[in-house]
């Protein structure tokens, strides 16, 4: 059986909304990446929602048992809790962030994905690795435009 991937999570926003950004930690036996970018005007949601997403874009084995820790209630409790599935009920374009959630539905389905809650800065070493590459990100100059946030609007 193959190795599960660990995936740490994190994102920031300088403002809400502001300038914001994502980190991710990926580590799957002896290797490890990390991923991170930001935005000129996003939302602390968005970031950390895009974070699982581009984490498990990365992952080019399909069906693979990822275990992602994040510190976002937000992400780990629409999974965990079942709230996607009322969203989908309701109709996901009346949701906040729906496209970042159909985005994120398209890729979670391609894998085996458990979702762990951590506390944000406790020191966890993963976590505060994504929550330094996330704040790095959003303090970059080159910002990259969140699209979606500027046609959906939190």
């Amino acid at each position: 059986m193959d190795e599960p991937i660990y995936m740490y999570t994190d994102g920031a926003s300088r403002g809400n909304p502001g300038p914001g950004g994502y980190g991710v930690v990926l580590k799957c036996g002896p290797h490890y990446r990390e991923l991170s970018a930001g935005y000129r005007l996003t939302t602390n949601n968005r970031m950390e929602l895009l974070a699982v997403i581009v984490g498990l874009e990365a992952i080019r084995r399909k069906n693979a048992r990822v275990m992602v820790y994040s510190d976002s209630a937000y992400v780990v409790k629409a999974v965990n809790e079942g709230w996607i599935e009322k969203w989908l009920v309701k109709g996901l374009h009346k949701q906040k962030n729906p496209d970042l959630w159909e985005r994120f539905l398209n890729i979670y389905k391609q894998h085996n994905v458990s979702f762990f809650q951590l506390k944000g800065h406790s020191g966890h070493p993963e976590n505060e690795r994504c929550d330094a590459l996330a704040v790095e990100a959003a303090l970059s100059e080159n910002l990259n435009e969140d699209e979606g946030y500027n046609i959906v609007k939190e």
